[in-house]
């Protein structure tokens, strides 16, 4: 497994509990603009580097949403726990998520990332939580 790079981004004075001024969905849009290129995460990693384990559907429901949002969500690279593209059906074109992964160097096969656990970026690990 290759040595991962520490982010030098941090999260924005969150508290341990996840709670802030913002509402759950900007702080999941936060955390996933970090995510760095050529890296996928999922959104039960970014739902309990948040404090809220449990959220990982709300997780999704932000990504949903996250095509009208301002500055830019790389929404492309938020994946389910298994590696696969369960998001790609909310993109402009059911192949537009798998495509911008690919343009980014991440493999995609049968709907899934290949070497899904090399490619893996813990939001929990990589910004110090």
């Amino acid at each position: 497994m290759p040595a991962k790079k520490k982010s030098s981004a941090k999260l924005k004075s969150v508290k341990p509990s996840g709670k802030r001024e913002e509402s759950f969905f900007e702080l999941v849009y936060e955390v996933a603009r970090q995510i760095p290129k050529g890296r996928v995460t999922s959104y039960g990693a970014i739902a309990a580097c948040l404090g809220t384990k449990l959220s990982a559907r709300m997780v999704g429901w932000a990504m949903n949403g996250a095509g009208k949002v301002k500055p830019k969500v790389p929404a492309h690279r938020v994946v389910n726990r298994n590696g696969l593209l369960s998001g790609k059906y909310h993109f402009k074109t059911p192949d537009a998520m798998e495509n911008l992964l690919k343009k980014e160097g991440v493999k995609v096969k049968n709907d899934t990332v290949v070497d899904f656990d090399k490619k893996f970026w813990n939001p929990a690990e990589e910004l110090g939580f």
